[in-house]
């Protein structure tokens, strides 16, 4: 159903104009967006993607047969028992799992901030002399070129390690203590919806987000 675009006036608020929302907790929740090719690039609020669907900058897909609506078409389909809905003052709207943009067909990626977080992220809970896989509190930061003779605390010098592993590098490089990584440590590029974790996803993002862990992008 890939009717004409038909582009709407900005001036005007979504909520104030076209659907006045009773509770606005649904609004906040998360819809992927995807790029002109159909490319997972974003996850953004149900309330951003309806204003850029109401302003003719994106269509929205049909969760089950991924059919592409306008905003009026949109707000026309009959709701199912089972769908979820944003209840306004007249009627209830279906709420948009995915958008899928009219222009934008790059994909962006994020240049990710040094954190621990991101760091189990990237070796995905896995010494990185070992291989051994284990939880955060099996595993340290090892600094590849030690801490305590200059080494900095950056991507490409921090590993992960496992407790034993750790021990048996002590104050040491790996060379030094006969040990070789797993691979060279990086700064990882991981695409942006990456960075805003698995906990929130539909079912229907599967076909366009990866299951894999983000580490085995980086």
């Amino acid at each position: 159903m890939d009717a004409h675009n038909h582009a709407r006036p900005t001036n005007g608020s979504l909520d104030e104009d076209v659907i006045p929302v009773v509770g606005g907790s649904v609004l906040d929740e998360r819809t992927l967006v995807l790029n002109r090719s159909w490319m997972a690039v974003n996850v953004t609020t149900v309330r951003r993607a309806l204003t850029l669907t109401y302003l003719g900058c994106a269509r929205i897909v049909d969760p089950v047969n991924f059919d592409t609506f306008d905003f009026e078409q949109w707000i026309s389909l009959e709701i199912g028992g089972s769908a979820r809905v944003i209840q306004t003052v007249c009627s209830a709207i279906r709420v948009p799992e995915l958008i899928v943009l009219q222009s934008y067909d790059k994909q962006p990626v994020l240049r990710v901030p040094f954190s621990r977080r991101n760091l189990f992220l990237r070796d995905n809970y896995r010494c990185q002399y070992c291989g051994v896989k284990a939880s955060s509190d099996d595993l340290s930061v090892d600094h590849v070129f030690p801490r305590s003779r200059g080494g900095d605390s950056t991507w490409v010098n921090c590993v992960l390690a496992c407790h034993g592993c750790n021990v048996r590098k002590g104050n040491r490089t790996p060379q030094e203590a006969g040990m070789r990584l797993l691979r060279q440590p990086s700064q990882p590029r991981w695409p942006v919806y990456i960075s805003l974790g698995y906990h929130h996803r539909c079912a229907s993002w599967r076909r366009f987000v990866a299951d894999s862990n983000a580490s085995e992008s980086a």
